[in-house]
């Protein structure tokens, strides 16, 4: 069975370099679900935080779906809960605390019929990493293109 892929976080890759990757289930409303299912997501400047012991998504848009009755949330930008086991949130606690290392969302998918958030524990990467990963980047798209051409 393959995981229908939703939306994903393409700038986190390039600000970051992602250290360890984690699968959390995440609580949603019904209208966020269909919403969802639409594509209408964005993760772009979201980020996570841990308080009182529970994991929480901050600024991840979810648009409101427009076939909802009066009884969707209005707040599109609304914290939204993560769903991990106690011991793997105290080890991400410590980690960030210890490391100065953040959590980032990376994508957003169905597996089976759940909704999972893959999520990143990265570190923030400098101007001078940044340039380097597009330089690598430039140069592996130009060795494939010659290889395109050489045949």
């Amino acid at each position: 069975m393959q995981d229908k892929t939703i939306c994903t976080n393409r700038a986190a890759s390039h600000e970051y370099f992602i250290l360890d990757r984690i699968e959390a289930g995440i609580v949603l409303e019904g209208g966020e679900v269909k919403s969802l299912r639409a594509g209408n997501v964005n993760l772009k400047d979201s980020f996570c935080v841990i308080h009182n012991g529970e994991l929480f998504i901050k600024n991840m848009h979810v648009a409101l779906y427009d076939k909802s009755g009066a009884f969707n949330t209005k707040d599109s930008r609304r914290d939204r809960k993560l769903l991990l086991h106690k011991q793997e949130i105290v080890k991400l606690g410590a980690k960030i605390a210890q490391k100065g290392l953040t959590l980032v969302p990376l994508k957003i998918y169905f597996k089976q019929a759940l909704l999972k958030m893959e999520l990143g524990l990265c570190q923030g990467k400098h101007t001078y990493d940044k340039k380097k990963s597009l330089m690598e980047k430039d140069i592996k798209r130009e060795k494939e293109r010659e290889i395109k051409n050489y045949r």
